[in-house]
Parts: structure tokens; sequence; C-alpha cells
């Protein structure tokens, strides 16, 4: 066992005036296997690549172990995989490789294989296979079940407990919490780590915020408390005050030094309260610091004239003489939530780019009612780029609105002004549902709409989805997301 000391870490992007850590301290095992979760944005890539000496900071980190980041740079896809393997790993080890394929349920035969050609679920398996086969080596593991499916996301987080030493980012519940031991959490003002799985870390949060929260209002009661009392003592030093030139009932003379020494005597009273409200009002802004603001999004969507929007009957799609999928028969009906789920390469982008109306080589048949709209979630948003107000206006939807759903997303104001080419990958996604949630359609389409997204914007999509009911087809490897939202399951 040994530690991994960071030590008032401080650190700011070039031409940022906002630092993204500032005296972080952290005292982490190198035999726990940390959970890394946060908000988009937040710095969680960030903090491994200060890790791994790429960024240069303030403070110190100091380690017994050396930093290897997943997923690791392939130079030359055409190679084979085992000579992707052996860049990392010495020949010796092979035996050593074939069992750890053997764990993650990967033929033998991809070692002969262009490393380009496996799928990307086969893709992550090696690399993480090759950075696990070596030595004295701590592992930052970013975001490995992007793109992965249900079946793939259950080997890897089996695998993944099996091991030891590791920081693993991800916002898939159910996967942190089959392989992590302890939670690294990015909040709005610190990082922590708690012991236990995701799970153990959402209960301890939720008590802490409901405490919060309670403290909260006591603390308002007791400012306005004080607020009236300072307000009242003021009021009185001021009459009091006001005497000094005025006379008494009986018409005698008025003793200005008494009335002025007792106005005084109120007055500091009256400041020394004011300094109490002071005093309680900092104690609030203390307060609340690591609540989470998620504002509930809302969705109106077109009433359809039909109650079938759309009909598939014994659809095969075909790439050439490769057949993807075959004798796919379903339904969407108004108010459907329906799931596309299967392996990777099954068929379900095919389906969605079908249903879309692009060429697709098929045989069955497709019925789509007429004047149907339909609003997209593509997987990829690498090319998005641009300032917001452009896209707003270039895809036609009420830029007000899109920006402030994007507020509820966490979004900060100066993100509004930055080019979206430099948002995170999460933040994309969270401007493509976005736009989604501003166009007025019949259906929703989302293709892996959560791939990078945190988990508290997944919470916010969730009660979205479950509060107003829209009409949706959705591919999603989340487990959890899956069944809390689906009313059908199409298994492809």
């Amino acid at each position: 066992m040994s530690m991994i000391n960071v030590t008032n870490l401080t650190f700011a992007y070039d031409g940022s005036f906002d630092n993204i850590f500032e005296n972080v301290n952290l005292r982490l095992d190198t035999d726990w296997k940390l959970g890394f979760t946060g908000r988009n944005g937040r710095g969680k890539t960030t903090f491994l690549q200060l890790l791994l000496g790429n960024y240069e900071y303030s403070g110190s980190i100091s380690a017994s172990v050396s930093f290897d980041y997943f997923p690791f740079p392939v130079k030359d896809k055409k190679r084979s995989t085992l000579e992707v393997i052996n860049d990392r790993v010495p020949e010796e080890y092979h035996w050593q490789v074939m069992r750890e394929l053997s764990l993650l349920q990967v033929s033998e035969d991809v070692l002969d294989r262009p490393f380009e050609t496996l799928s990307n679920g086969e893709q992550t398996k090696v690399l993480l296979a090759a950075l696990f086969l070596q030595d004295n080596r701590f592992l930052l593991i970013d975001e490995p079940t992007n793109h992965l499916d249900r079946e793939a996301r259950q080997i890897v987080s089996e695998y993944l407990n099996s091991k030891s030493g590791f920081i693993l980012v991800s916002h898939d519940r159910a996967f942190l919490d089959n392989c992590v031991d302890h939670i690294l959490s990015i909040n709005k003002t610190d990082i922590e780590v708690q012991k236990g799985n995701f799970s153990d870390w959402w209960e301890n949060k939720n008590r802490r915020d409901q405490y919060e929260l309670a403290e909260n209002e006591r603390l308002k009661k007791d400012i306005k408390r004080l607020s009236d009392a300072a307000k009242r003592t003021n009021n009185w030093s001021h009459e009091v005050e006001k005497t000094k030139n005025g006379t008494r009932n009986s018409g005698s003379k008025v003793d200005k030094g008494y009335v002025g020494h007792k106005a005084a005597k109120m007055m500091k009273r009256s400041k020394s309260i004011e300094q109490r409200q002071q005093s309680a009002i900092e104690e609030k802004a203390n307060l609340l610091k690591n609540i989470e603001s998620a504002d509930s999004l809302k969705l109106s969507q077109l009433v359809y004239h039909k109650r079938q929007l759309a009909e598939l009957e014994h659809i095969s799609i075909h790439y050439g003489e490769k057949r993807v999928c075959s004798d796919i028969s379903f339904t969407i009906e108004q108010g459907d939530r329906i799931a596309l789920s299967g392996k990777n390469g099954s068929g379900k982008s095919s389906i969605i780019k079908l249903i879309l109306g692009e060429e697709i080589d098929h045989t069955g048949t497709l019925r789509k009612g007429s004047q149907l709209k339909i609003s997209y979630v593509s997987q990829d948003t690498s090319y998005l780029q641009g300032n917001l107000k452009d896209f707003a206006r270039n895809h036609g939807i009420d830029e007000s609105l899109f920006k402030s759903i994007l507020r509820k997303l966490d979004f900060s104001r100066v993100q509004f002004e930055k080019d979206i080419s430099s948002y995170s990958a999460g933040q994309k996604k969270k401007v493509l549902i976005a736009k989604s949630l501003c166009e007025k359609v019949h259906l929703h389409i989302w293709d892996e709409p959560l791939n990078y997204i945190d988990i508290f914007s997944r919470i916010q999509i969730e009660e979205l989805l479950l509060e107003h009911a829209p009409t949706i087809l959705f591919v999603e490897h989340d487990s959890e997301f899956c069944d809390k939202i689906a009313t059908k399951r199409i298994e492809l």
C-alpha cells in the first residue's frame, strides 16, 4: 500500500481568470478503486491530466507509482491487435494477455486482426487489458463505458471489480456500483473522497443536502428576526437623537448631553445587531456550498392526429453482402417510450436512420404518418462549432428558451460566450438535447443521448421524461435509465 498525495493543488487554464482547482488537498490509497464523478465541465479530465503531469500547476503531487491513462493513443490502427499490445506489454507476458482477454470475454482471434477492425467494445477491452498488465501502475480510466452495449458494460465492470488501483470516470450509476469502493467527487466548491460505492455516496449527499437546506431555512428566519430588530433599534436611536433639538413636555430645555449619550448607546446597540446580522449572512453563504441546482426541465410535444405514428413490418437491413438485422417488426404509438436495445452492431442506429428517412438498403415495409415531425439527437457531437446564438438561429429554435434549458443543465453564463467546439464532450451532448427539447415535434428519437452526460443531468432528464411522458424512441446503455423510462423494449 502507498499513497498519492495532492497538496495545495491550484490550476487555471492560460487566459482564464477563474481557477479550475484551488488549494486542493487529497490523500489517495493506491489500492483503492475510485469512482470519479461530478457535473460536466467541472474538471474531471483536467484533474487526470494534472496527475499525468501534462499541465503546469502550483502545489505538489507526489506518488510512488506511475500513472497511465485510458484510452491511450494507438498510432497505427492498421497494425494487428497483438502489435498494439506489444507496445505496452513485453512478449514474455503473452500468456497473461490471453488470460486477461479471456476474463473480458474477447476471443483469441482478435490478436491477429487489424486493430481498426475491432468493435468499440473490443478495442476498449484490449486497451484495458494491456494497461492492467503493467507493473507499479495506477490507472486513470476516462469514461470507458461510452459506446459499450449493456452486456459489455457488465463484463467490463466485473473485470474492474477484480482489479485495484485506479480512478474511474463514469456517469453510469450501476456500472460504478459494481466496481468501486471509494468515490472521488468534484463538487461546486471542493473535491472530496468518501468510502463506499456510488449509491452510498449519493445517499450521504442527499442526507447532507437535506440537513443544509433545513439549516438554511432556520438561518433565514434568524436573519429576518435580526434584521427587524436592527431596524427597530436604529429607528429608536434616531428618534432619541432628534429630541436633542426639541423641548420636554414641561417646556424646559432638553439636556442635550444626556440625550446624546442615550442616543449613542442606542446607536451602538443597533450597530452590534447589524454586525450580528452580517455574521449570520456570512454564515448562510457558507451553507449550501455543494448543493447542486437541478431545476426541472420542460417539454411540450405536438399531438399527432392519429394514435399510430410509425410501423415497421419485417424489416431487414443490409450493407452490401452483410445483413445487419432481420425481421424487425414494431409500432410507435402516442405516449410510447421505446428502448431500442441490442449488442453493438446489431442495427440500432440503422433502424433509426431508416425511420428518419435516410436511404438505407432494406427489405420489408416502413409506414410513417404523413407530416410526422421528428427531433433527432445523434451519437456524434464532433461537428459542433460556432456560438450558441448562431446555432439556435440555424436550427430555427428560440434562443432564449435554448439558453434557459442549458442554464438548467448547469451551463454558466460564461459558457455562452465560448465556441461550442471548446466545450467538453458532455456539454456538447447537452447542446443537442437542449435543441431537441426546443423543437416542436410529434416524436423524439435519441441515439445514445447520455454519453458523457453527468449523473445530475441524467436524473433531470429522467424526471422530464417521466413527468411529460413524450413519445420517444431511444438507444441507451445506461441500465438504470432504461429501467425507469422505457414502456416498451425492442431487442435486436
